[in-house]
């Protein structure tokens, strides 16, 4: 999830899941349309934890007077940039018919009709409650088991199945297409929106013409919005059908506007691409999406793996990708015990739970799912269900259900400890990326300890030196 600019923002992610995720050393931080992130690498964009909707809780504040959504808490923003100012997001808001008004030039160029402009931009006012969403910063985070466990569960599964079922013929024909596995299609179905039953209830003009104009991303933001003005303009969908989350993700696998202007097809032929209400068109883009980000037709996303005793967990980096072959000279076994089928492909080593827990090698088509929405934790839960529709077992190996998950004051304070010991070199902030993990691999090396960059109890009491 530093991520590209493409990457960051494909998708706003699950509805039950938040998008995009960030999955740290032991925790999973989940932002909702982009991953997040974590050392200053990745702008922290939608929020970092696990907890419901993909369009990512923001701190708990009281109902509004209606008994809708709470407004704006009026506050400056956690992350700190200048444009998350209290006061720099009241100016925003008070110029904001001024900045929608002003991008009328850009959307003509976009051969959008003015008074189609006019019909979609009609009575706008800026929704400030996604100035909060857009820069919580909960206190604790879920733990990669507990996230597993609420994504692939007996229910999701089961309905899984019934809409593979159903829509066996539009399934049929796209694996003919586009050479897609239709369990890892099913599977982004079921994580991203529940199987269509919780896809947001924001409209999707209003939240990205608010993104546009207000806070910190709003050059990204501009392009996404007159893109959801192209697809209305163009008739590809209607006003009602573009509700999202509040990064503005639309439909039942969560299209961001321009996501959806790359890959969306009209699968069935009625002239329209209409990836909410149209079964066809939404299992056809999906597959696009996919097979344009490079999906390996025939081949699965990874394996779950026993690690030898005494492995050396610096090779456990996606930047050290070896051939299987060479993964199974290092005492690499399969965790159901079946021969590696191919001993030429090119794998990466993923420990999430650190040397307690299981390992995966991770193939091509595990980037590709980390294209869709940039997070370790979320590639895995995808890949996983599709296995589990596709009939198969659950993990082998145990995660270590044991450790707890350190609040945020306990993971600045590991990178605080990092930082003074001269391990760590960006600027303490409690979210835990690539830098952090490398920083607490060093760390346990020096000390002698698996360096499994893993962030437990037992590891910053070692930091605190007691």
């Amino acid at each position: 999830m530093g991520l590209p600019e493409r990457a960051m923002t494909n998708r706003a992610g699950a509805i039950l899941i938040a998008a995009a995720l960030v999955c740290s050393s032991q925790a999973v931080f989940v932002s909702p349309s982009q991953a997040q992130s974590s050392d200053n690498g990745i702008s922290n964009f939608l929020g970092n934890i696990f907890q419901g909707p993909k369009s990512g809780p923001a701190p708990q504040t009281a109902p509004g007077p209606d008994g809708g959504p709470p407004p704006w808490s009026g506050e400056d923003g956690a992350s700190g940039h200048p444009l998350m100012t209290a006061s720099a997001i009241r100016e925003a808001a008070a110029n904001f018919q001024n900045c929608v008004a002003a991008m009328w030039p850009d959307a003509a160029r976009r051969n959008i009709t003015q008074a189609n402009f006019e019909r979609f931009t009609a009575g706008l006012a800026p929704d400030l409650r996604i100035m909060d969403l857009m820069d919580s910063q909960p206190e604790f985070t879920k733990a990669i088991w507990d996230y597993l466990d609420i994504l692939v569960n007996d229910n999701r599964l089961a309905k899984g199945r019934e809409i593979l079922a159903k829509y066996k013929p539009q399934f049929d024909a796209v694996e003919k297409a586009y050479g897609v596995d239709r369990y890892a299609i099913a599977s982004i179905w079921g994580i991203e929106s529940n199987y269509s039953t919780q896809m947001g209830d924001r409209n999707v003009v209003q939240s990205t013409a608010t993104l546009a104009c207000v806070g910190r991303r709003q050059a990204y933001f501009k392009d996404e919005f007159l893109t959801a003005l192209e697809i209305l303009n163009r008739g590809d969908l209607r006003p009602e059908q573009m509700r999202g989350s509040w990064a503005g993700a639309f439909g039942p696998t969560q299209f961001m506007p321009t996501a959806f202007k790359r890959y969306a097809v009209d699968a069935d032929g009625d002239g329209r691409r209409d990836v909410v209400d149209n079964a066809a068109d939404l299992i056809a883009s999906t597959a696009n999406n996919l097979k344009k980000d490079g999906w390996q037709t025939g081949r699965t996303w990874g394996y779950e793996v026993v690690l030898p005793e005494g492995f050396n967990f610096m090779l456990a980096d996606k930047a050290k990708a070896m051939t299987i072959a060479q993964w199974q000279s290092q005492g690499m076994k399969r965790a159901d015990g079946k021969p590696f089928p191919d001993m030429t492909e090119k794998a990466y080593l993923l420990a999430p739970a650190g040397a307690q827990g299981p390992g995966f090698l991770m193939l091509q088509n595990f980037r590709v799912i980390m294209k869709y929405n940039p997070a370790e934790a979320y590639a895995l839960a995808i890949g996983h269900f599709a296995d589990r529709l596709r009939g198969g077992p659950a993990f082998v190996q145990p995660w270590p259900r044991q450790e707890r998950v350190l609040s945020r004051a306990e993971r600045l304070e590991l990178q605080q400890l990092l930082a003074q010991r001269g391990f760590y070199k960006g600027t303490p902030d409690g979210q835990f990326g690539g830098q952090t993990r490398e920083a607490l691999r060093s760390f346990q090396a020096s000390i002698g300890a698996p360096a499994d960059g893993f962030a437990s109890s037992d590891v910053l009491e070692r930091l605190r030196g007691r």
